[in-house]
């Protein structure tokens, strides 16, 4: 996303004029301390305070109604009751006013009353174009000096820098703003969305993503908007501008109950859905809001990392222990020093120094040794980044340590964090320090929290780029077997018609054949082959292996009796209503892994393709990944790697590696159905044998779940 692009929001972040609807002189109340803000902020524009209870606010004349003043309000600010939003954003509307912000609380937050207000404003908004940030929310400030607008109700006004600010939580904005001041965390933009009734997280994202001045995007959410649109934008941005988020919260269940193991799975594991949708679209998530800044505060220094290996400098050993467990953690790399440089820091340091990585210089290191042992790290080929840690001594002041880690550090481009330990106020070193793109921490881990987060943005913005791959597929034999299943009434396929619907998009399956006698059991089985698997073919059966009706190892005549006739038994006693369309007895795969692999689509992110380890222990171990279909071939390749069980699949005890690219290329496929074919709600291919390297894939069992036929039609994604 290129910078200084045109931006549809400028309006709201520099408006040339604000009006402030329901200022007031009422000391207390929101009125009063919002107009005072944006007076106090120094506000570049004009603004004009609007209530007819007042003559004149904050010294500045009021106007009575919005129809009094004296030329259009690019932006308005409005806090009057839940009730007169709507008419007050009509006459805004009226007048031409392109943004607004609803501070006022009173509507979808506290119920059916309150959400049919809040519609009323959203179209008086729409009819007339207006940009509209809330309601119920903290406000909006730019702490561009050309703009200085401050259009929140916190007195506190941080200072200026690279870091913007969006979050769904008024409540925390005014904690942050102080927390920034404390910890001298300057921001470009600060927005708090609200209700998000109309200007969400995603347009701000994309309007953040074209300003010049910010550096780093932080986003506070507790859910999505619209988590497809998300994705598509925030891959966007952070192609140029680091994305940090928190999210909190849980999505509720969906209504009805899932029918499958990747419906259950997914279901289960939303906050897993998250994870893969910041995963794809290079945001990294912080677990705290502390972790957030700490995160934040390396990119806005300016600091890069270009690998993952890091020099631990130090005049303690302990803190040095506590940074190298923290580094391996963080997935950095620690590297062994090259033997010139060791040899020349044995030359700058005391014979008691330890010259491995971390250097431990001791406690009588001075200021010199800092400074040129630093110096010399940062010049060794194999490290991309140093962490010094300073513990002020009777030699060394912690003025001087902050001078010699500068002074080291020098005009080096490699990322280099500072920690410092103290008992006394060391702001000011920290800020001398800061101000020369040293990022500086209170700990060792936070530091390296902080240039992990570098190593992992760097990853992605380096990332090998592959496009999705389309696959010639039978979408006629697909939409042939569909319209059957409708013509049924069916909503969950019999596993034949499954076996249609995957073997149109090219999934393997073993030869088999459906019957509903015995004798045509017996006949199938001579025709498949012997061993063979037998397995009940019934709508209403989501696992058949808890009702008895899945038997395996059948290896002859006499098996394939005794089998049939306890299925007959079991599933008489355990599943006495369920329709039994007759028995599928096919080839028995003599070897292969178990995975998982299945679509569920969801109203918020859309069509997702889950895979783990499969079996009948799926949902008990949970060994699962999720992506948004669809999905490139190194996303792919991603999902297999990123589960527990990926060491299985290489292969483990001498056994040889499974088909690792034909299981990427089946994951590819299934997602190329899950975006072609949106009336397919949930898939199951549990299991998925993944045999040897080069014998390919094969399902062996298969289950669909269509929507109701209301629910069917082209996909959002096909729509747009």
């Amino acid at each position: 996303m290129a910078k200084g692009r045109p931006d549809a929001l400028s309006g709201l972040f520099a408006p040339a004029s604000v009006a402030v609807i329901g200022a007031s002189n009422r000391v207390g109340t929101v009125g009063a301390s919002l107009f005072r803000n944006v007076l106090g902020a120094g506000f570049r524009g004009v603004a004009y305070p609007v209530n007819p209870r007042w003559s004149s606010v904050s010294g500045v004349r009021c106007y009575p109604r919005v129809a009094d003043l004296p030329e259009t309000p690019e932006l308005a600010v409005v806090i009057v009751p839940a009730r007169d939003v709507a008419a007050t954003v009509d006459e805004l509307g009226a007048l031409g006013t392109r943004g607004a912000i609803v501070i006022s609380a009173g509507f979808r937050e506290i119920g059916a009353a309150g959400a049919t207000l809040e519609d009323e404003v959203v179209a008086a908004a729409r009819r007339h174009r207006i940009a509209l940030v809330g309601p119920n929310c903290f406000g909006l400030l730019n702490t561009d000096p050309e703009v200085s607008l401050n259009a929140t109700f916190s007195e506190s006004l941080p200072p200026r820098g690279n870091i913007a600010f969006v979050s769904q939580s008024g409540a925390l904005c005014a904690g942050i703003l102080r927390y920034g001041i404390a910890e001298r965390i300057g921001f470009s933009r600060f927005v708090s969305v609200g209700n998000r009734a109309g200007i969400d997280e995603n347009d701000l994202l994309a309007s953040l993503g074209r300003d010049p001045a910010t550096k780093v995007i932080l986003l506070y959410v507790e859910s999505l908007a619209d988590g497809r649109r998300f994705l598509e934008v925030a891959r966007e941005v952070t192609e140029s501008t680091p994305v940090l988020v928190i999210k909190s919260g849980r999505t509720p269940a969906g209504e009805r109950a899932a029918k499958s193991h990747t419906g259950s799975l997914a279901q289960s594991g939303r906050d897993q859905l998250y994870d893969a949708l910041f995963e794809q679209s290079g945001v990294l998530r912080a677990d705290s809001i502390g972790d957030l800044f700490r995160m934040a505060k390396v990119f806005s220094s300016g600091a890069r990392l270009d690998g993952p290996r890091l020099a631990i400098l130090t005049n303690s050993g302990g803190p040095g222990i506590v940074a190298a467990d923290a580094a391996a953690r963080a997935h950095l790399e620690l590297p062994a020093l090259a033997p010139p440089v060791r040899t020349e820091l044995g030359r700058l340091l005391s014979r008691s120094a330890a010259l491995a990585n971390p250097v431990d210089m001791t406690a009588d290191a001075g200021a010199d040794q800092f400074r040129d042992s630093l110096r010399l790290l940062l010049r060794e080929p194999e490290v991309d980044g140093a962490l010094v840690i300073a513990t002020p001594t009777g030699t060394l002041t912690a003025e001087a340590a902050a001078r010699a880690i500068r002074k080291g550090r020098g005009a080096s481009r490699k990322a280099v964090a500072a920690c410092l330990f103290g008992l006394t106020d060391l702001s000011h070193e920290v800020g001398d320090l800061e101000a020369h793109g040293v990022p500086t921490f209170t700990f060792p881990e936070e530091a390296v929290q902080g240039l992990g987060s570098l190593a992992r943005y760097r990853a992605w913005a380096t990332r090998r780029r592959t496009e999705v791959r389309t696959f010639a597929v039978d979408r006629r034999a697909v939409r042939r077997t569909l319209r059957h299943a409708r013509s049924l009434g069916v909503v969950v396929l019999p596993e034949y018609a499954a076996r249609e619907v995957l073997g149109a998009y090219g999934v393997a399956f073993p030869d088999a054949r459906r019957v509903r006698t015995l004798d045509g059991a017996q006949a199938a089985a001579e025709s498949v082959g012997y061993p063979v698997v037998l397995k009940v073919a019934s709508p209403d059966l989501s696992h058949k292996t808890d009702v008895g009706g899945v038997a395996m190892g059948i290896e002859n005549a006499s098996d394939l009796r005794t089998a049939w006739a306890r299925m007959q038994d079991s599933l008489a006693r355990k599943a006495p209503r369920a329709r039994i369309e007759g028995f599928e007895v096919e080839a028995q795969i003599p070897d292969g892994k178990e995975v998982l692999l299945g679509i569920q689509r969801d109203p918020g992110f859309g069509p997702i393709v889950v895979f783990g380890m499969g079996g009948i222990y799926v949902e008990a171990l949970r060994d699962v990944t999720f992506r948004l279909a669809p999905i490139r071939p190194l996303g792919a390749r991603h999902m297999i790697e990123s589960v527990r069980g990926f060491r299985v699949l290489q292969g483990v005890r001498g056994e040889p590696p499974s088909d690792l690219p034909a299981l990427a290329e089946a994951i590819e496929r299934v997602s190329q159905l899950a975006v072609e074919v949106p009336e397919i709600v949930e898939l199951d291919l549990n299991p998925l044998l993944v045999r040897s390297e080069g014998a390919g894939v094969v399902a062996v069992d298969a289950r669909i779940v269509l929507a109701p036929s209301s629910r069917s039609g082209p996909s959002a994604s096909a729509r747009r």
